[in-house]
């Protein structure tokens, strides 16, 4: 057995990586919460479909695009937990100020700050984990801490529709900040930065060149394995995103639901099986991966396909009601809605699993970083606000019904990400043959 699977992983692993799970969490709750704020803020600025779509993707994955590869260069170099602590905070205050925006435009430049402060955290996260769980516990931390975002949607759809019809969407914002305030003080006095390159021993001790941002990448991008996983993983958000922020307001148009139920149904059913989904997935990736290594690769591939089927279905079943749960009415459609959160996360795990075998720890932050970048850019930028300007540019044809087709049309394009993943599996066989003959 080799000296990786001897190193023990204690409670303060476990610490680390439920507070990093949770500091997630809060971070998705914030950027999810705003699904169930797209008709009150429509009304309250006037704004269209496709001004929402940008409020609720662009303004923040743009900033994100930018800032994405120097966070992961400040996580590659800097102490993690403290960079996180500065991060939380700033991101706190920055959602305090959406919540105090008086004009659409204020708005705007307030999501661009909280991106702006949030940047760092992936990139930083997935480095951490990397160094407290070996690569054969990995795919299940990494499904455990992208799990938590999944459940918070619960909070963010379905409690969050409740404090909007209740106290307001400004109330919401305010609710959202509280908790990073309390994660950024745990990471400030508690945590500690753990070794970098702990279960990467051949690369712990080696002298590593000092290169620019624009050179890192290039290098990072070279590598075909890693840039088609790169960009699966990203165009995979592109449908992921607009299906995520725009599934409330489907309710609402195309199965006449009110905001505060349809945000609950979203919240719960596509919370909680997503978060099982996930959990799921990284177990089976970890079980599956020690007899072959393509499970990493083949487990996304399955949960793409029963995934977007599951998808396609619900997005076309009829409006009916299938029962009552106290003043709740249900949509039968909402039993293809859970198989679709079920399937449609399992690439997450092993993907940046997998991700984190194929470079060295000293620059595993900055690649996370630029898989970041692409489904930031792919997922929360284009993603909703191409939902919207297809929903409005089927409205004429098809009334209220355009948002339902709008994310039809977005759904297929996951073939794509299907594709690159099969490129990502021959890159490694064909990397996995040179070596056996070298």
């Amino acid at each position: 057995m080799s000296s990786t699977h001897l190193q023990p992983i204690g409670w303060r692993s476990h610490g680390l990586l439920f507070l990093l799970a949770m500091m997630y969490a809060d971070s998705f709750v914030g950027r999810q919460i705003i699904a169930v704020m797209i008709e009150p803020i429509k009304q309250e600025f006037g704004a269209s479909d496709t001004a929402m779509g940008l409020v609720s993707g662009l303004a923040f994955a743009a900033v994100y695009v930018l800032l994405g590869l120097p966070a992961g260069r400040l996580a590659d170099h800097w102490p993690r937990t403290r960079l996180l602590a500065i991060s939380c905070a700033l991101w706190a205050l920055a959602t305090v100020t959406c919540g105090l925006s008086t004009s659409f435009t204020m708005l705007v430049i307030a999501r661009m700050a909280v991106a702006v402060f949030e940047s760092p955290s992936t990139s930083t996260s997935m480095s951490i984990i990397a160094d407290i769980y070996p690569p054969h516990r990995r795919s299940f931390a990494i499904s455990c801490y992208t799990a938590a975002p999944t459940f918070s949607t619960i909070i963010g759809l379905s409690v969050g529709a409740w404090v909007v019809d209740e106290y307001g969407w400004r109330s919401a914002f305010f609710a959202v900040a509280v908790p990073a305030l309390v994660i950024s003080a745990v990471f400030a006095f508690v945590m500690r930065d753990p070794p970098r390159g702990r279960f990467d021993l051949s690369h712990a001790h080696a002298a590593h060149p000092v290169q620019s941002l624009l050179g890192s990448a290039r290098e990072l991008l070279s590598q075909p394995a890693y840039r088609c996983l790169a960009l699966s993983c990203g165009l995979t958000t592109f449908s992921a995103y607009a299906y995520a922020m725009w599934n409330a307001s489907f309710l609402v148009r195309s199965h006449d639901l009110p905001l505060q139920y349809a945000g609950i149904l979203a919240g719960l059913v596509g919370g909680t099986f997503a978060g099982l989904g996930a959990l799921f997935s990284g177990w089976l990736t970890d079980r599956l991966a020690v007899k072959n290594a393509h499970w990493q690769i083949g487990i996304p591939v399955i949960g793409h396909v029963l995934g977007s089927c599951a998808l396609l279905t619900y997005l076309l079943w009829p409006q009916d009601i299938l029962l009552q749960v106290g003043v709740v009415p249900v949509p039968s459609a909402m039993l293809w809605c859970a198989l679709a959160s079920f399937f449609s996360v399992w690439w997450v795990g092993p993907s940046f699993s997998l991700l984190t075998q194929l470079v060295p720890a000293h620059r595993r932050a900055t690649a996370v970083a630029l898989q970041t970048i692409i489904s930031t850019l792919c997922g929360v930028g284009i993603g909703p606000l191409a939902t919207g300007l297809l929903s409005d540019a089927l409205m004429p044809m098809f009334g209220d019904e355009s948002l339902r087709y709008a994310l039809l049309l977005i759904t297929c394009t996951i073939v794509i990400p299907i594709v690159l993943l099969w490129r990502t599996y021959q890159h490694l066989t064909g990397l996995s043959r040179h070596s056996a003959y070298a």
